[in-house]
């Protein structure tokens, strides 16, 4: 090895060493807060880590909310928050242009920015909006920036959405389109706290003081953590379980009869990308200097799950998204 190249992975030890420290107190102090989710907090901090947005599913009053405004207090990001319904409009996320008249009657448009233009944004309810509002989040999704009357805004960094759904209304709600649905990094399903949580989460929560987040992460330290989770090192054989994983989804590639007979469409390139930069930053988070084989069988479902799509027979044989990614991920 030259001394360029043992220099550089010094470096990139050092720095990890570091930023691992600071994520484990920035979990501790999230938990604080957020009780008997620890989880979906782990979820959330490796989606963020890898430059991603996130979908939380799950029933209201299970914290979801709570945990988005505790991130971003934890780390130290700008958030803004819309609240989807039916007569959402794109321009009232991304923004929309006005006419100022100035005193010597002259008129010129000037360009007011929406909620959109935030470090965390988080879209509750998502499923609510109309698809034509919900597509106006996916530029700025995918390019962190925006185009108003053929003019482009960059928005600030880092950029991130957390969406929130609710798995069982639907009265009044749209289907994410599958483009937009793929532009998450992961879907992350929100479940009942247990009891010896759900109690602790009844004295801390109605008592007469209540836990305040503590800023433990600045967002330029984010930036910079997302730019390490690129250059941690990732073996040949995590490479080759993401690729085996992601392509046996697909049912024109796949050799897995219940994928062949129940799956309309599977995970694109997209998946293999959001499960690799995971697994890295997974790593970082348990202090681990690289990714492992388990990482990519713990983080499977909720990278692919919303990436997939059964098909009418796959009700009938009580098949789920959930164990069609079991069976695949038990061979590797």
């Amino acid at each position: 090895m030259s001394l360029n190249k043992a220099a550089k992975s010094l470096d990139i030890s050092s720095q990890m060493e570091e930023y691992s420290a600071k994520i484990l107190t920035a979990k501790q102090e999230i938990s604080k807060i957020v009780l008997g989710q620890d989880k979906v907090i782990d979820r959330s901090l490796i989606t963020l880590l890898s430059s991603g947005h996130l979908l939380l599913i799950g029933l209201p009053g299970l914290g979801k909310t709570l945990l988005v405004d505790t991130i971003s207090k934890v780390i130290d990001l700008k958030t803004k928050r819309i609240q989807c319904t039916p007569d959402l409009m794109p321009s009232d996320i991304i923004g929309s242009e006005t006419i100022d008249i100035a005193k010597d009657g002259s008129r010129s448009f000037r360009f007011i920015e929406g909620p959109v233009f935030c470090q965390l944004l988080m879209a509750d309810e998502i499923n609510r909006a109309s698809p034509r509002t919900q597509s106006a989040l996916l530029q700025a999704m995918q390019e962190q920036q925006v185009t108003i009357s053929g003019v482009q805004y960059d928005l600030p960094k880092p950029f991130h959405v957390m969406a929130t759904q609710n798995p069982l209304e639907q009265e009044g709600t749209y289907p994410l389109p599958e483009a937009q649905l793929d532009r998450f990094l992961m879907q992350v399903e929100v479940t009942y706290p247990s009891e010896i949580n759900e109690r602790q989460m009844m004295l801390q929560t109605t008592g007469a003081s209540q836990e305040k987040a503590v800023k433990i992460i600045e967002h330029k330290d984010l930036i910079a953590i997302q730019k390490l989770i690129r250059s941690i090192p990732i073996g040949d054989n995590v490479v080759d379980a993401i690729l085996k994983l992601v392509r046996s989804a697909r049912p024109d590639q796949s050799e897995f009869k219940n994928v062949t007979e129940f799956v309309n469409w599977g995970p694109g390139p997209r998946a293999s990308q959001a499960l690799m930069l995971a697994c890295r930053a997974k790593a970082l988070i348990e202090g681990r200097y690289a990714p492992s084989i388990d990482d990519v069988l713990e983080l499977a479902s909720p990278v692919l799950r919303h990436r997939m799509s059964l098909n009418f027979a796959a009700r009938g044989e009580n098949i789920t998204i959930d164990s069609i990614i079991e069976e695949i991920s038990a061979s590797i």
